[in-house]
């Protein structure tokens, strides 16, 4: 017989290990290639000593003369603080008593539940890797009788829970917290539930964003690719050092375009880039411009089922959610994500993971993880964009 003491054993000894395993490691190739560590983690911030440089003891001199002068490493510390990643599961207490007596029944309704949270997960976590951690989906060009216009839909999915934020970082309480309800990616319009919006309700440049979300999400590849501001707590325009390779206007791209790239990246930092990420539409100019100058295209495995094409060993993967017209080439032994666990359930103070939402016959599950993403040598990663694609 199903009770909810058998219900959230299932969730915490059945399906925790499995959902973890599938977010650490499924949601794509570049998440699969980071280290995850609980390293370096202080209390709610990630401190990260960064070593930039070389030691300064080196030198030559006569037989008898004097020795050089030694000099430390170089460090400075990077700070963030962690971010509060979650994902909620809700069950009604009527599908949980229709499936009381049937064991089947209710490992269905738990395994469609799973499947929904991983999907959403997985989606979002896979989005937030190409962020700069404000959470911004899009941003409002027109509104009209429901439909909002924006600059791109790329982010946005159907059965979202959106907030409307302005430029100054305002919510607009009254409009936020409505689900998408249909996207219509050829005009780069959505419509949600509530009232009918216009322009006079969302000023162009308003932010769309994942509910709760403004500036909580985890600090991406965008936010490593600037040379203005503050990256991990440190300014950019006294730390040189942060600021990576990025050319842009690119135009048609080429295997030289993509070498020369690399061979700065080592010849300037050491660094060696081991995965090419890009839009689907640059990898297909990438393609194009293989089978143009007849050239084999070849195809590598990766680890997790993935499949890429190859760059000199090199994998080349494109991602839904990267940029129109980039390719990002990337060292990730750079890259680590730090965090305080792995996903675990929030559990009352009685250890249980389902709860009773107040007022409401239905309960809910919530799955938590407090992570974000250091990239220890910004400079030696490299970003091409303004590429052609086909």
């Amino acid at each position: 017989m199903v009770t909810m003491t058998s219900a959230d054993n299932a969730l915490k000894s059945l399906y925790l290990g499995v959902v973890a395993e599938q977010l650490n490691t499924g949601v794509n190739p570049l998440l699969a290639k980071i280290k995850q560590t609980t390293q370096d983690v202080w209390g709610k911030e990630i401190r990260r000593v960064a070593q930039y440089g070389i030691s300064g003891g080196i030198g030559a001199g006569t037989e008898d003369g004097a020795l050089p002068k030694p000099s430390a490493n170089m460090y400075d510390q990077f700070v963030l603080t962690l971010k509060n990643l979650y994902g909620t599961i809700e069950i009604s207490d009527k599908a949980i008593r229709a499936s009381e007596n049937n064991v089947g029944a209710f490992v269905n309704l738990l395994n469609a539940e799973m499947e929904g949270l991983l999907k959403a997960s997985s989606l979002n976590f896979g989005r937030m890797l190409f962020g700069d951690g404000s959470g911004v989906l899009a941003t409002v060009e027109t509104a009209s009788n429901g439909v909002i216009t924006c600059n791109s839909v790329k982010n946005i999915v159907e059965g979202m829970i959106i907030d409307y934020v302005t430029t100054d970082g305002v919510r607009l309480e009254n409009f936020s917290g409505r689900i998408i309800t249909s996207v219509d990616r050829a005009n780069k319009t959505f419509t949600t539930t509530g009232s009918a919006l216009s322009s006079i309700n969302l000023e162009k440049g308003t932010y769309v964003t994942l509910q709760n979300s403004y500036n909580k999400e985890i600090t991406g590849l965008k936010a490593i690719f600037s040379d203005k501001g503050t990256l991990y707590g440190l300014d950019r325009s006294l730390h040189k050092w942060l600021i990576p390779y990025m050319k842009d206007s690119v135009g048609e791209i080429t295997e030289n375009t993509i070498q020369t790239a690399i061979d700065t990246l080592e010849e300037n930092t050491g660094s060696k880039v081991n995965f090419i990420i890009c839009s689907s539409g640059v990898k297909r100019a990438y393609q194009q411009h293989l089978a143009t100058y007849r050239r084999n295209i070849d195809y590598m495995d990766l680890h997790g089922g993935y499949k890429a094409l190859s760059y000199n060993g090199i994998p080349v993967i494109s991602d839904r959610f990267c940029p129109e017209g980039t390719m990002y080439l990337l060292n990730t032994d750079d890259f680590v994500l730090h965090q305080l666990c792995d996903w675990k359930w929030l559990e009352g103070e009685d250890g249980r993971v389902l709860k009773q939402v107040a007022g409401k016959p239905v309960y809910t599950a919530t799955l938590v993880k407090y992570a974000d993403l250091i990239c220890t040598r910004p400079c030696g990663q490299a970003m091409l964009s303004g590429i052609t694609e086909a």
